[in-house]
């Protein structure tokens, strides 16, 4: 059975171990007065391929994300080769005598 947690007007607190399918307390245990049901938040995680990948660190992403900036990292220096590269091969080319 769970427990309910009830605040009265007056600030009072407790908790009743109630039935879920019992009609919850209308008044304080202490002073009679009307009574709220307290909520609180619980705690979720969400697991699985469908959610963020940066909300559960795993060694396999890890790794898939060490590759990734590595293979990043490749395809920049090749580029960065072919612009050297072709830079070079442009000045060899052009005539550099001028009269």
């Amino acid at each position: 059975m769970p427990i309910y947690e009830y605040r009265c007007n007056n600030g009072h607190l407790f908790e009743t171990m109630q039935k879920m399918t019992d009609s919850p307390v209308t008044s304080c245990e202490v002073c009679e007065a009307p009574v709220q049901r307290v909520f609180h938040p619980i705690a979720v995680h969400f697991k699985g391929s469908g959610f963020y990948n940066t909300d559960y660190g795993t060694s396999r992403r890890k790794r898939e994300n060490e590759a990734a900036a590595k293979e990043g990292a490749d395809k920049h220096d090749a580029k960065q080769k072919d612009k050297k590269a072709s830079g070079d091969s442009s000045s060899s080319s052009s005539p550099g005598t001028v009269d």
